[in-house]
């Protein structure tokens, strides 16, 4: 394993230094490009008859475990990392716009590209159960906080509006594994559970992910204002991250979560309250690194995962499709929030185009898609999903900040 490890590093190293020197685009997208290019260009030799490379790039993926690398390792330092600088006074102010676009948002569009899917795909001949057309809505469905915070820097929003997409992208990842989750049970058993015990799985987990990270987090500010050297505090944050997520996992509670709440209150009371100046640089600095390499790495494997996902004629158009269903889904599950509670959300016109198009999708949605059972049903969502992910972010991800601009300055 270090010696895959090694290898992802090396390779990333040299595909961030090629996008720095001859591309010029953002580190993370720049860094997919790069290996997706790499992957279809091994592809293309493989067809003609040169398959070693592809043999090689194959068995090395095969090493690494997408899901429990990004599930079980990269996704609590990066989704820490990523609260680490939310400002919660701000973000408090928006908790109503947060929260409905994170539930009931995450909902509506989970069943909107669920029974769509189901629906259009027969037309393609094309067929997927209701059951996993719904997983696939549930695991496309949240915005990926790693994409969006990491590409929402250079789009140039409204503070306000950039603070709501990325509050909702933190928080909406929970509820769409909760999602997930249920559905992933309903598939395995065949009984779809209760209303009832769909509430209590999603009060438990959320939830107990929110409370554990409250608790923890409160733990952390305690030991980071009882001393001053930030060797220690360093090691004090990286310790009740990495802890921390494997404890919530033993408790069932939404480890996602419950970073994200440890973040925000270490990134504003621990930053104030408990950090010297000397301490709060060399926690910023430590963690501006981790997250810039994690990124890095996370984008590379994701352009390097295409090589093992198959497509043909049929697939390809299909994907079309779903990528237009998860936009309207998108536009729809941001739309009727704001609709309902348009003074609450107080945003400038034409806000409804830059939350439609800067929702993201990103590692998260393919790491819970490769966790599906092997079958043909699962390399269908695969295709769908790295399909989705792709086009968010190359095209999505690309084109954000020139949305931006035309959406608030023609409203203006």
């Amino acid at each position: 394993m270090f010696e895959v490890a090694v290898i992802c590093l090396v390779a990333t190293a040299l595909m961030a230094y090629v996008n720095h020197r001859f591309i010029g685009l953002p580190t993370t997208i720049g860094v997919m490009i790069i290996a997706l290019g790499l992957s279809l260009l091994l592809i293309g030799l493989d067809a003609v008859g040169v398959g070693v490379l592809r043999d090689y790039e194959e068995s090395l993926l095969a090493r690494i475990d997408f899901t429990e690398v990004l599930m079980q390792g990269m996704l609590s330092l990066l989704l820490f990392a990523g609260a680490l600088h939310v400002d919660l006074s701000k973000l408090r102010s928006l908790r109503w716009q947060v929260g409905l676009l994170a539930v009931f948002g995450t909902l509506l569009s989970t069943l909107f590209v669920g029974f769509t899917l189901w629906l259009v795909l027969p037309w393609l001949g094309l067929s997927l159960s209701l059951v996993w057309c719904l997983l696939f809505g549930a695991l496309i469905s949240p915005t990926d906080p790693i994409a969006v915070m990491g590409i929402l820097k250079s789009a140039g929003a409204p503070k306000n509006l950039e603070l709501l997409i990325a509050g909702e992208s933190l928080f909406n990842d929970g509820v769409g594994v909760v999602l997930f989750a249920m559905l992933l049970a309903t598939l395995h058993s065949g009984v779809a559970p209760h209303w009832q015990e769909a509430g209590l799985l999603l009060l438990h987990e959320a939830g107990g992910g929110i409370l554990f990270g409250l608790l923890l987090g409160y733990i952390a500010y305690r030991l980071l204002k009882s001393i001053d050297s930030y060797q220690e505090e360093v090691l004090i944050t990286l310790a009740t991250v990495l802890g921390g997520y494997a404890l919530a996992n033993r408790l069932h509670v939404s480890g996602p979560l419950a970073m994200v709440v440890i973040g925000l209150l270490i990134g504003n009371h621990g930053r104030a309250l408990a950090m010297s100046e000397r301490t709060r640089h060399h926690v910023d600095l430590f963690w501006e690194l981790l997250d810039e390499i994690l990124n890095a790495v996370l984008f590379v494997l994701i352009g390097l995962e295409v090589i093992l996902v198959s497509f043909n004629a049929g697939v390809l158009v299909a994907a079309l499709v779903t990528v237009l269903i998860t936009l309207a889904a998108r536009l729809l599950s941001v739309s009727c929030p704001a609709g309902l509670c348009r003074r609450r959300f107080g945003l400038p016109a034409g806000s409804w185009k830059v939350l439609t198009w800067g929702g993201l999708r990103g590692g998260i949605s393919v790491a819970l898609a490769l966790s599906l059972p092997v079958g043909a049903e699962r390399d269908l969502v695969l295709a769908l999903t790295y399909a989705v992910v792709v086009f968010s972010i190359l095209v999505q991800g690309l084109s954000i900040g020139r949305v931006t601009r035309y959406a608030i300055g023609t409203a203006s």
